[in-house]
C-alpha cells in the first residue's frame, strides 16, 4: 500500500488550550510534563502506549503505535491558551484538586510559566461562571481578530513550526443551527453584526481556522459542527473534530450497548445519573448548559442499537440522563447506570453499574492523543472533519452526507486501519 506523504514533525508543536485553568487542562498539561521527565506513565494514551498488529497474525508485528506512526515528539510541544481566570497553570491546578501537590510540584516552574491569555467570555453560554479576565470589543468580529492576533503572537514568541488547538472549557448553553451556521458568508455577517447565536467557541474555532491551526471541540458545543465551518476548514484545508471528550458513563455506553445488540438482548430502559463537583459539574447545574450536555449523552444509544432495524428488541427504549452538581466529590464523579434489559421470551432482567471514576484522570490522555493524532492528519494534509478519531468523542461530527458511528470497538478499527494508511501498511478489514 502506498504511504501517505507525512511532513516531518519537525520543530516546535504549539498546544493552545482554551480553558486552560480548568480541570481537565491542567491535568492534561501537568500530566504531560511529567510525563515527559520520565516522572510518570501516560496511562490511558493510545498514542503512547497501544501497539498496532501490522500484516498477518502470524507475522507477529505489534508495535507499540508511538514507534511506527510520525507523531510529534512530547519534548517539543509548547502549551498556552485562554481562561476567564488569571491564574496560572499551577495555582489552576492546586485549586482544581486533581492531582496532589507532591505530583504538581515536579513540573512547578513549567506551569508556573503558562499564563492564560485573556478569554473570549459571554455570560449568556455559560451562565454559572463570572469571568474576571476576558477581552472587551465592539463585535464578536473584532473579538476573532484579537485571537487571531494572540495565535500569531504565540507563534511568533515560542518559535513554533505548526499549531493545534483544543477546546477545555466548559459546556456552553444548547443553541439550534441555524441560517447564520449554514454558509460561511452568513456565519461573518453575525459575528459582525454580534449576533447572539454566535457563541464563544465559534469566534476561537473560526480565528483558528482562518490562522491554519486545527481545532478540537471537547464540549458538545455547536462550534464547529456545522455547514459554515466545514466549508471553511476545507477551504483553508484545515483538521476539525469533535464533539464532547468520551470519558466516563457515555464510554461504558458505546460498550455495553454493542453487547447487548451483538447478543440480541432486548433493551427496556436506561436511566444514567452523575454526581460532579468541579467547574464542570457547577456549570452543568444550569439547565441550558445541561440540555447541550444531555443532547451529546442520548444519541449514543439510538445510533449503536439501531431500533429502525430491531423495533422488538430497541423500538421502546426510556433513555433518561441526569447530572447533579456536588461539591464534595469535586472531580470525583459518580455514574450511576439502571439498565432493564430482556432475554427469551421477554423475561426481565437488570444491569446496574456504578463507575467512581476521576473525570479529569479519564480526559487528559484523550487530550493528549487528540493532540497528537491531529497535529499528524494536518502533516497528512488530512483537512476536514476527522471521522477517523471518532472514538474519543461522545458525539462523534459528521456531514449531512454521513452517519456517526458510535461503537467503540468500531471505531477503533478505524483509527487504527487509517494509522496503517499513513504508514503505508495494509488495513486489516477481516480477522485472521
Amino acid at each position: 500500500m502506498e504511504k501517505v506523504q507525512v511532513k516531518d514533525a519537525k520543530g516546535k508543536l504549539g498546544v493552545l488550550v482554551i480553558g486552560v485553568g480548568g480541570a481537565v487542562a491542567t491535568t492534561f498539561v501537568a500530566g504531560t510534563l511529567i510525563v515527559r521527565k520520565g516522572l510518570g506513565i501516560p496511562v490511558g494514551s493510545v498514542s503512547q502506549l497501544a501497539t498496532i498488529r501490522l500484516g498477518k497474525r502470524n507475522e507477529n508485528r505489534f508495535p507499540k503505535i508511538k514507534d511506527v506512526v510520525p507523531l510529534a515528539d512530547l519534548n517539543d510541544i509548547v502549551f498556552g491558551g485562554w481562561d476567564i481566570f488569571e491564574d496560572d497553570a499551577y495555582a489552576a491546578a492546586r485549586h482544581a484538586e486533581v492531582l496532589s501537590a507532591n505530583d504538581l510540584d515536579k513540573v512547578r516552574d513549567e506551569l508556573q510559566a503558562i499564563k492564560p491569555m485573556k478569554a473570549v467570555f459571554d455570560q449568556n453560554f455559560v451562565k454559572r461562571l463570572h469571568g474576571t479576565w476576558v477581552k472587551s470589543a465592539p463585535t464578536k468580529w473584532d473579538l476573532m481578530e484579537a485571537v487571531r492576533a494572540d495565535i500569531k503572537k504565540f507563534k511568533t514568541d515560542n518559535n513554533c513550526d505548526r499549531m493545534v488547538c483544543i477546546w477545555c472549557g466548559s459546556t456552553e448553553v444548547f443553541t439550534k443551527i441555524s441560517a447564520v451556521h449554514e454558509t460561511l458568508p452568513a456565519l461573518e455577517k453575525a459575528m459582525k453584526e454580534n449576533s447572539e447565536e454566535i457563541a464563544p467557541s465559534m469566534v476561537y474555532a473560526y480565528a483558528c481556522i482562518a490562522e491554519g491551526v486545527a481545532y478540537i471541540n471537547g464540549a458538545p458545543n455547536l462550534t464547529v459542527d456545522m455547514p459554515a465551518m466545514w466549508d471553511f476548514s476545507a477551504q483553508k484545508q484545515v483538521p476539525i473534530l469533535g464533539k464532547d471528550f468520551k470519558t466516563g458513563q457515555t464510554m461504558l455506553k458505546t460498550v455495553l450497548s454493542p453487547m447487548l445488540k451483538t447478543r440480541m438482548l432486548g433493551l427496556s430502559g436506561w436511566f444514567s445519573t452523575n454526581i460532579l463537583g468541579n467547574r464542570d459539574g457547577e456549570v452543568l447545574d444550569d439547565p441550558g448548559s445541561f440540555k447541550t450536555k444531555e443532547e451529546s449523552k442520548l444519541s449514543v444509544i439510538d445510533n449503536i442499537l439501531q431500533p429502525e432495524l430491531y423495533p422488538e428488541l430497541y423500538g421502546d427504549v426510556y433513555h433518561k440522563v441526569r447530572i447533579n452538581y456536588y461539591p464534595p466529590r469535586k472531580d470525583n464523579k459518580e455514574g450511576w447506570d439502571n439498565i432493564d434489559i430482556f432475554g427469551w421470551l421477554g423475561y426481565p432482567m437488570e444491569l446496574k453499574v456504578d463507575f467512581l471514576c476521576r473525570d479529569s484522570i479519564l480526559a487528559a490522555p484523550l487530550c493528549l492523543d487528540l493532540v497528537l493524532f491531529t497535529d499528524l492528519a494536518q502533516r497528512a494534509g488530512m483537512s476536514g472533519i476527522q471521522t477517523w478519531l471518532s472514538f474519543y468523542f461522545k458525539s462523534p461530527m459528521h456531514d449531512n452526507e454521513h452517519i456517526a458511528e458510535h461503537d467503540l470497538f468500531i471505531q477503533n478499527v478505524k483509527m487504527k486501519n487509517t494509522l496503517r494508511s499513513i504508514i503505508g501498511e495494509e488495513t486489516i478489514d477481516f480477522m485472521d
